[in-house]
Parts: C-alpha cells; sequence; structure tokens
C-alpha cells in the first residue's frame, strides 16, 4: 500500500514542479496564471488526498507542505493582478446647480465613502461651444441647446474618479436622469427634485468615459497614485 502511494504521490509532485517552471510565464499575462492557479489547486487536493490515505511517518508532512507553499504564493499573486487590472476611470462633473446650492462636499464625500479614488478635479466655466461639444450626441434632440446654454451659465466642477467599476457604479450612486425616479439613497434621489436641474453627470460607458475625459481634461491633469487606503478596499497590498 505505502509503495502505491508513494509513486501516485511521486507522480502527482512531478507535475506539481513542472506547474511551479511554467509558473513563471504567469507575469506575462493573466490567462496564464489563471490556468497555473487552477492546475495547483487540483495537483494540491490529489497530494493532500494521497497524503490522508497513507501513514503519517511513510510520507513526511514537511516535503509536501515545501512543494506546495511555492504554487499557493503564485495564486496569490494571481488574484491580486486581477484586482489590479479592474480598475478604470470615470468622468463626473457637478452641473452649476449642484455647485450653487452648495453640494460639492456631500457629492465628493459619497465617491470617497465608496472607496473610489479622487485623479483630477477642477473648476471651471465652460463655453456654449465647449457644452455642446460635450453634449454632441443630443445635438438631434429638441432640448440640445437648452442643455448647452444650462451647462455654460456658471461654474461646473469637473472630477476624475478612479476604481474597480467605477464607471458602473458611479452611475448607481447618481441616481436616475431623472430624479423623481431615483431611488433614495442615490444622489438624485436625495438631493434633487426635478430632470432639468439634476446636479449631476457621470459617464454611461468606458469609451464616454475616455471620450470625456479627453475633453475635460489634459493628460498631465490627471495624477496616477496610490491611496494608503488601497490595502484596506481591495486587500491588493
Amino acid at each position: 500500500m505505502s509503495s502505491q502511494v508513494y509513486r501516485s504521490a511521486a507522480r502527482s509532485l512531478r507535475s506539481l514542479l513542472s506547474a511551479r517552471r511554467s509558473s513563471l510565464v504567469f507575469f506575462e499575462g493573466q490567462a496564464v496564471g489563471a490556468a497555473t492557479a487552477t492546475s495547483f489547486r487540483r495537483s494540491i487536493s490529489t497530494v493532500a488526498t494521497f497524503y490522508k490515505r497513507a501513514d503519517s511517518k511513510s510520507i513526511p508532512m514537511g516535503w509536501i507542505s515545501g512543494a506546495l507553499a511555492f504554487p499557493a504564493a503564485v495564486y496569490m499573486l494571481q488574484d491580486k493582478e486581477v484586482n489590479a487590472a479592474e480598475l478604470e476611470r470615470t468622468f463626473i462633473a457637478i452641473k452649476p446647480d449642484g455647485v450653487q446650492r452648495g453640494l460639492i462636499a456631500e457629492i465628493i464625500s459619497r465617491f470617497e465613502r465608496k472607496g473610489y479614488k479622487l485623479v483630477a478635479i477642477k473648476l471651471i466655466v465652460p463655453s456654449k461651444d465647449f457644452a455642446q461639444k460635450h453634449y454632441h450626441d443630443l445635438k438631434d434632440r429638441p432640448f440640445f441647446n437648452g442643455l448647452c446654454d444650462f451647462l455654460s451659465s456658471g461654474p461646473v466642477l469637473a472630477m476624475v474618479w478612479e476604481g474597480e467599476g467605477v464607471i458602473r457604479y458611479g452611475r448607481k450612486l447618481i441616481g436616475a436622469t431623472d430624479p423623481q425616479k431615483s431611488e433614495p439613497g442615490t444622489i438624485r434621489g436625495d438631493l434633487a427634485v426635478v430632470v432639468g436641474r439634476n446636479i449631476i453627470h457621470g459617464s454611461d460607458g468606458l469609451e464616454t468615459a475616455k471620450d470625456e475625459i479627453a475633453l475635460w481634461f489634459e493628460p498631465r491633469e490627471l495624477v496616477s497614485y496610490t491611496s494608503n487606503a488601497e490595502k484596506w478596499i481591495y486587500g491588493v497590498n
């Protein structure tokens, strides 16, 4: 029985060591890392099963645990890499009504409390032409001219926020376009009443976010940095 266990364990460990060598390519891409991690988990399960069947004196536990330590570490690194890859940026603007009503601190605090990171901010009074560029996708709508007049009527606080899923969830924080249809707890649901004065704008998709960030900010105005809070939000460091 013990000889069979030895042979089976040896086969599993040879597979494990082979996976260890192939794990080096993990650093070249997430897909390879994920496949390697899956292989590690299967090998770990197989070796553990054989060890259970054997007498503890037959197969030294230290020998097995040492062989498994490296794969486990690589799997943990793979999880961290996935988190880092999902970070994205979105454009958020507090419109003239939100600025005039003194809601800047309230709105910023909601994004901060969620765990998103502010990477660009400035106060600007956009021109009518600039507002038309921002709302270019609505140029055929009957309310287009009034919308542009309003956006250019006073100061706008333009911001870029960064975080995992910030585009989609940023829209959830904002609420529906019509405040009357926004859920309580959202920015518009709590702080706005009518659709013509809904206080805030947020990008509705990845491409829109890229275009709006490029329109409102120069590349040099975007700051890349690591927040001290990130390890408590994502657990990546």
